[in-house]
Parts: C-alpha cells; sequence; structure tokens
C-alpha cells in the first residue's frame, strides 16, 4: 500500500516510522540514506496529526537552503508552512500571530532561534506546550560527535522538557555512525525507537584523481565543468578558494557562481534558483551549501580538497544523483587540505586553563560584553563566542541583552570527553586518508566508516572498475591557472582603532599615524604563492629564492599605489631574518630605492604571536617591542617607504610599526607581508 500526494510517495516500508509517530506518539530517530525521503515522512505525519486535531509541527531545521525548501515542499503538498530565520527578520511578527491563531501546520525554526533570549522567553514556552510533533532535522547536529556538532542544537533539549504529554518528535539524519546515533537516541528520550536503513547510493559513481599540484588541479576543474553542462557542484574547503575558482571558471566561459557562509541570504537564494533552472550551470561552494539542498538533477560533485571525516563527505556527495540514473562523484586531494583541518581542529573547544580564565574574568568583572571579554582573555572572537554557547547551554553562563554573566552552577572540565573527541578527530581525518588511497570499494568504504552493516561492493567506482575520470590536463590550461593564481591581488587593510583595554591608546589610531593599505603575496590555505612559501617556511631561514623574488617585484608592480616608494626598511624576523631581510635587500636593489634600518626589536624574548590568540592580546604583545629611526639618529626619508615583513596575522604588528615611522618622521608607510595568515 501507498500514500501519494502531489509532490511525494510514501512505499510501505516507510510507514513504521509513520506509524510510531502518528499511532503511537513515539519519539523516533530516523537513520537513513540522503535522497531517500526523511521529509515526507514528517509531512505526512503532520497531515494525519493535523487532521486528527493536534497541534502544529516545530521542525529545528539548521540552514536557510534547507528551510526554503521544506516550505516549498509542504506548499506543494498543501501543507500550511513558515519559517523564522535570520534572512526574514521583518516577517517574524506577522508568523508569530499565525502561529498564535493556529494558521500554520509547521513552523521552521533555526537553531540559533534556540539561544535567542527574547524567543525563549515569550514565544517557545507556548509554541512548545501547543506543538503536536516536534521534529529535528540533520539531527547529528545534536551530537558532539558527530561532523557537524553546533552548540545551539542543545537547546532543543529545553524544548523536550516543555512538550505536552504524549507529543512524538523525530529525530532525522543520514550522516550518524552507531556513536552518534546512540548519542543522539539518547538525547531525544530513553525509550526512543531507531529506524536504520540501507546507506547505499546506488546512483552514485566514485572516484579519486589525484593530480600533482593546485595549477593542475584548477586546469582539470576548467576542463571538466567545460564539458558537462551540469547542474554540478564543487566543493572547496575555504570561502577564499571558493570565490577564486568560481572566478577562474567564469573567465573561461563556464556559468559557475561562487556560494558561501559570506554570501548574502538573498544572492544565496538567487543563486540556488538559477542552478535548478539551468542559468548557472556549476555552483562552486564551501560547506554553507550542503544538508536540505535537493536538486534532482544534479549530475556531479567534485571536492577540491578533502573533508575532514567520511561522515562529512558522504553528506555533501549525496546532493547528487537524487533523480538521475547516473552521477558523478570525484575528489582531488590537495596539499593544503591537513592544514585546513589542523585550523578547524584549533577551533575546537579550549584548554581547560583557557575555560577558567574566562569564568574568572567574568566573575571579577561582573556582566560583561563579548568585545569586553575579548579585551581581558587570550581568545578570539569566534572561540569565545562558541565557548559562551557551550556554556550557556550548560547553564554556567548565562546573558542578558548582549552582557554575559556568570552563573552559581558549577563546572567540571570534562578532560576524558574532550580527549577522547579530539582522538574520534584524529580518527576521522585517517579514514579520509584511507578513503583516498583505498584498493577497494569507495562506496562500500564510506559505508562502512558510517557502520552501515549493509556495506558492500557497488561495482560502479573506479575502483571497482577499474576506470577513472577522463579529463585531459592541458600544459597551456596549467600555465594559465598558474598565472592566475599567482596574479591574486591580496590587499591587506590598515589598523584604524586601537584595542580598548589599552587607557594610553584609546579610540581611532591617527590618519597621520597608520599604514596605508598594503598588500600580500599570498593567503592562507589559497593555492598559488602558498604553495612555494609553505617549504620556506617550514624548513630552516635562508635568503629569498629569484622566483620569490620575481614574484613579489610582480606583485609590487601590479599594486595601484598612488605615490611610488623611495626608500624600503623591514621588520627583524626572530625565525626567518635571512628571508625578510634579503628579501627587503633584493627589492630595494631592483627598484632603485634606499634601504634604511629603521626597526629594531627591543623585546626578543616576547611569545610569538603565533601564540596570541585574538586582537587585544596580539596588539599588547607587539606594542613597545620595537624602537624607529635610523641607526646614527639621522631623519627618515619623507617620502614613501616600503616596509617588509614575513608573515601578518592580526595586523598590530604592522599598525605598530607604521605608527613608530610616523612618529619618527617617516612619510607614508606601505605594509607589503609575504603570507597573510587566517
Amino acid at each position: 500500500m501507498l500514500f501519494r500526494s502531489d509532490s511525494f510517495t510514501i512505499p510501505k516500508n516507510e510507514y513504521a516510522a509513520i506509524d510510531a509517530l502518528v499511532s503511537h506518539h513515539q519519539r523516533v530517530l530516523l537513520v537513513q540514506a540522503t535522497g531517500w525521503g526523511k521529509s515526507a515522512v514528517y509531512w505526512v505525519a503532520t497531515r494525519l496529526l493535523r487532521d486528527e486535531g493536534s497541534g502544529p509541527t516545530l521542525v529545528v531545521s539548521p540552514l536557510l537552503a534547507l528551510m526554503r525548501n521544506q516550505v516549498a515542499a509542504a506548499a506543494r503538498a498543501g501543507i500550511r508552512a513558515a519559517t523564522i530565520n535570520s534572512a526574514n527578520l521583518d516577517d517574524w511578527s506577522d508568523i508569530e500571530s499565525r502561529i498564535d491563531a493556529d494558521e500554520l501546520d509547521v513552523l521552521l525554526i533555526s537553531p540559533e532561534r534556540l539561544n535567542n533570549p527574547r524567543f525563549r522567553s515569550e514565544v517557545l514556552p507556548a509554541l512548545a506546550a501547543s506543538v503536536g510533533l516536534l521534529v529535528i532535522d540533520e539531527a547529528h547536529c545534536i551530537s558532539d560527535w558527530g561532523h557537524d556538532f553546533r552548540p545551539d542544537y542543545r537547546r532543543i533539549a529545553d524544548v523536550l522538557a516543555g512538550l505536552g504529554d504524549g507529543v512524538p518528535v523525530l529525530a532525522a539524519t543520514a550522516t550518524a555512525n552507531a556513536r552518534v546515533e546512540a548519542d543522539v537516541a539518547t538525547q531525544i528520550g530513553s525509550d526512543t525507537v531507531t529506524f536504520r536503513g540501507s546507506l547505499d547510493r546506488p546512483s552514485l559513481h566514485l572516484a579519486v584523481v589525484p593530480l600533482a599540484d593546485s595549477a593542475q588541479q584548477l586546469a582539470w576543474i576548467r576542463g571538466w565543468t567545460a564539458q558537462r553542462p551540469g547542474p554540478g557542484l564543487v566543493y572547496c574547503l575555504t570561502v577564499s578558494e571558493a570565490e577564486r575558482v568560481a572566478a577562474y571558471l567564469v573567465d573561461h566561459g563556464v556559468r559557475a557562481a561562487a556560494y558561501t557562509g559570506s554570501t548574502p541570504a538573498p544572492e544565496r537564494e538567487r543563486i540556488e534558483a538559477a542552478l535548478d533552472d539551468g542559468s548557472v550551470s556549476c555552483v562552486v561552494a564551501t560547506s554553507a551549501l550542503g544538508m536540505g539542498y535537493d536538486n534532482p538533477d544534479l549530475a556531479y560533485v567534485v571536492h577540491l580538497g578533502s573533508p575532514s571525516s567520511p561522515i562529512a563527505y558522504y553528506q555533501q556527495v549525496g546532493r547528487a544523483g537524487r533523480g538521475r540514473v547516473d552521477a558523478e562523484v570525484v575528489l582531488l586531494p590537495t596539499a593544503a587540505e591537513e592544514r585546513i583541518w589542523a585550523y578547524f581542529d584549533s577551533t575546537s573547544m579550549p584548554p581547560r586553563r583557557t575555560v577558567e580564565e574566562v569564568l574568572r574574568v567574568l566573575e571579577r568583572s561582573g556582566p560583561c560584553t563579548v568585545a569586553v571579554l575579548e579585551s581581558q582573555v587570550n581568545l578570539r572572537r569566534g572561540r569565545l563566542e562558541a565557548l559562551l554557547k557551550i556554556l550557556d547551554v550548560d547553564g554556567v553562563v548565562d546573558r542578558d541583552g548582549s552582557e554575559w554573566f556568570r552563573t552559581a552552577a558549577p563546572w567540571v572540565h570534562d578532560e576524558e570527553r574532550f580527549a577522547a573527541l579530539a582522538a574520534a578527530r584524529r580518527a576521522e581525518q585517517e579514514a579520509m586518508r584511507g578513503y583516498q588511497r583505498t584498493d577497494g570499494c569507495r562506496l562500500q568504504y564510506l559505508r562502512a566508516q558510517l557502520d552501515d552493516e549493509g556495506a558492500s561492493v557497488c561495482g560502479r567506482c573506479d575502483r571497482c572498475t577499474g576506470r577513472a575520470p577522463e579529463v585531459a590536463v592541458d600544459p597551456a590550461a596549467v600555465d594559465d591557472a598558474t598565472r592566475f593564481f599567482r596574479s591574486a591581488q591580496v590587499p591587506i587593510e590598515p589598523r584604524k582603532q586601537w584595542p580598548r583595554r589599552f587607557e594610553e591608546r584609546r579610540g581611532n589610531i591617527p590618519p597621520d599615524r597608520r599604514a596605508e593599505e598594503g598588500r600580500a603575496l599570498a593567503f592562507g590555505t589559497d593555492p598559488g604563492w602558498s604553495e612555494v612559501l609553505g617549504p620556506l617556511f617550514e624548513g630552516p631561514d635562508a635568503p629569498p629564492t629569484d622566483e620569490l623574488v620575481r614574484g613579489v617585484a610582480a606583485a609590487l608592480k601590479a599594486w595601484p599605489w598612488g605615490r611610488r616608494p623611495t626608500w624600503v626598511t623591514w621588520v627583524p624576523s626572530r625565525t626567518r631574518p635571512l628571508l625578510v631581510h634579503g628579501l627587503a635587500e633584493r627589492i630595494a636593489s631592483i627598484g632603485g630605492m634606499e634601504l634604511v634600518e629603521a626597526v629594531v626589536r627591543t623585546r626578543p624574548d616576547a611569545p610569538p604571536q603565533a601564540e596570541m590568540d585574538n586582537s587585544a592580546t596580539q596588539a599588547a604583545n607587539v606594542i613597545d617591542a620595537f624602537t624607529f629611526g635610523r641607526p646614527d639618529g639621522g631623519a627618515l626619508p619623507a617620502g614613501p617607504g616600503l616596509v617588509f615583513d614575513d608573515a601578518l596575522r592580526s595586523g598590530w604588528t604592522m599598525a605598530v610599526v607604521a605608527e613608530g615611522l610616523r612618529a619618527a618622521g617617516a612619510g607614508l608607510v606601505l605594509p607589503f607581508v609575504l603570507w597573510r595568515r587566517p
């Protein structure tokens, strides 16, 4: 027997989950492959429960794309749905009124709404008490063992506690191994019923294509996308790389667009619609386009760089092949992927001493904003905000408006659990290395990593067939990609305001004491010059190579400065003095500029800037760390000066150096660094 509507069909074997929700009002965990139709289960359950007189369904959904698609799917099924999220603030009041009037069948909210004090206090209690069905979509986000743990999801415990008697709960995900499955099931209720299906995806043809460097990879992607009408996705690991790859493809005639966490919500909607209607053939995306995007015609997914987890990889490739017989899935491993994994590892739960420092400041200072708190602890803004969310959910801190304060609840650092989480992340990374080099079936490998007991040989991947995707890499295209990567402009915006912790340096940095906009040769892990700089920075200090000097000279030539520099100096490096001084010396010689030793380090024992984690501590570490002027006491040149440094993270070293040079009589200060670090 089948349930039919205008938009979906529910086969008999899916009735078990619907029956558990509607007939028995149970708490259900549904683990099924991407594209299986989990959302259809809760649309059917919603319709049946509403027909029985139950209250509306509340869906907690993590991404705007997911919510937009679900609202559209609900409308096609005759279900009245609306969403409250950061992209529709103007609609909130009207939607809340429709909830009060029982004019909505489904309300979709982001987990961030659960962390909004007004929503929690004014809207959620009444809503939770009237809900007829609670749905937790992408439920692996509840578990800190999951690949996409989000602290705001922990607030779902408050919703669960406020539900009326006998209200059914559905938690749904496609990306849960046995550990995540058990954790989620425990969190939603001790009597949770779990339905787990096969994670096979018969439409996917998986392959790995190892190439020597980024230029070859970009040339390969250019050829791949040019030969395929799409629609397709190319995933990148960073925002800057996604934007750069999309720009390159557009320059070479591919109808491409970039979609990242930095893309405004209206533009995201436009790009999704353009990919759906064929006006865009390829979207180059970060993981911001993932869960919930549903295009049945998606023909391929290419990854430029590997996600750090087989579970995350399975989730992303699951965008493809939903309505097609065949979909191609290709991974291009990159040299930078492991550095990117390490960076994201560093943003996880801070060490015990750092958490204790945050709590001590809150106890000592009383309620304070994130900006004030950041000025007093060595933790960057993003990590601090994430930590406060975790402590908030645990009841250790709370907030009143924008100010955070310490509660009376005790805090215990679960060292054993955090160590186990770190070990699990390392194991997942090793599993992705294993996926790249396995001699066996790739889909079977992924399914095994998700503890799919039915994992078997697919017969379709490159290992099973012995055939790799055939795209010729044109040497001329490789040369073109190399030039493209290495010609990228990397601006450095000058610091304009001192951190609030410095009494003697309050407010704006005067314009006549600031650096001008500067340039960097390379940014982060972006391909091109970063691949040249990596070995130089990781190996012993040495003078700059001719290749590097030519690259710096070309970047300087492309710099649209208003006035040409007349002299050159450098920031003394404690780790790469031969590289930095040698570069300043050679560029001065090439440009016919005076070389001046104008910056002297006076605190060689200060900690490295890399150990300083936020703006305030980075500024404090370099203020009063240098003296400025000629060794003989003579005046500095009045013309614009070019200042070299090896790397830049926060920009405070260059801000302090520019202030000191300007105060010592120098003219405009033009910063140039080899590597702009994220």
